[in-house]
């Protein structure tokens, strides 16, 4: 087993272990300063002539389908707005298979590297991954049913697929510790807590009652698993938890069994028509 934690060491990276060169380097005539007149309008130029003249990020795929064509043609006939809930429905879709694939990640250290937070288990980190993978298979049920292609990657799910690789790069690092790579998954449970309250605001005011009911159910495993990943992060940091930051019991309070988790969702092990063969075990 390996053993990671923050320690003291040969860090050179601050000023302070090289004192004779940064005297020299602040005495400097030629030390750039920040602000001084002229020195950063170019880059400002620049940076406004690559906005102006930049398309949009992708775009949202016309259904190919007739019956897709049809039940998104219906939607905006009856004023609603399918193409931003699609958008966003895509985006979801992606973070959550990002979220499966860092679990995955967290669950390989959890196996190799000792010393974690008390309160976390194996069990309890599959049970969240399993949560992740059947949120992915409700969504894609969910884009299918207004009539879009959840293969597609809409322009949200492009833009939060670059929001996420700093968190992936994280987890994937062999060299981070378990305090570290849950840093990086409270990031991203916070993320996605605020994603799942604005999808069920877009379904709603889309008049999508059922997608709000199987969005709801979802939420509240977002709930938790922030809860719990707040308490193993301050565990592994060796913070006191706060009253009202865990649920009942704390983090080892929490059962890993199926009891918690909704039931409504799809069977994560069913597979995925149209998704290169991927499983929902496997996404």
């Amino acid at each position: 087993m390996a053993h990671q934690s923050e320690h003291m060491g040969m860090n050179r990276t601050g000023v302070q272990m090289s004192p004779i060169d940064t005297a020299a380097m602040q005495g400097s005539e030629n030390v750039p300063m920040r602000g001084a007149p002229g020195d950063e309008r170019a880059l400002l130029d620049a940076r406004e002539a690559y906005i102006l003249d930049a398309d949009a990020i992708g775009s949202l795929p016309i259904p190919g389908s007739v019956a897709g064509a049809v039940s998104l043609g219906l939607h905006m006939l009856k004023g609603d707005r399918p193409q931003i809930l699609l958008d966003k429905l895509g985006e979801r879709l992606s973070f959550e298979r990002t979220g499966t694939r860092l679990y995955d990640a967290l669950l390989a250290k959890c196996d190799v590297i000792e010393g974690g937070p008390a309160g976390m288990t194996r069990d309890h980190v599959a049970d969240i991954r399993r949560d992740e993978a059947r949120h992915f298979l409700l969504l894609k049920e969910a884009i299918e049913s207004l009539g879009g292609d959840p293969t597609a990657q809409t322009p949200s799910a492009d833009v939060t697929g670059v929001e996420s690789q700093g968190i992936v790069q994280v987890l994937y690092d062999p060299r981070t510790s378990l305090a570290q790579s849950l840093h990086a998954l409270l990031t991203a449970e916070l993320a996605d807590r605020a994603g799942w309250e604005t999808l069920i605001a877009l379904a709603g005011e889309a008049g999508q009652d059922d997608l709000v009911a199987g969005f709801t159910l979802a939420l509240e495993d977002e709930h938790r698993h922030l809860a719990l990943v707040q308490g193993w992060y301050h565990e592994a940091i060796g913070l006191t938890p706060v009253s009202g930051m865990l649920p009942p019991g704390g983090s080892a309070g929490l059962p890993p069994d199926a009891s918690t988790a909704p039931t409504s969702t799809p069977d994560v092990t069913t597979p995925l028509p149209g998704t290169d063969g991927m499983l929902g075990t496997d996404i």
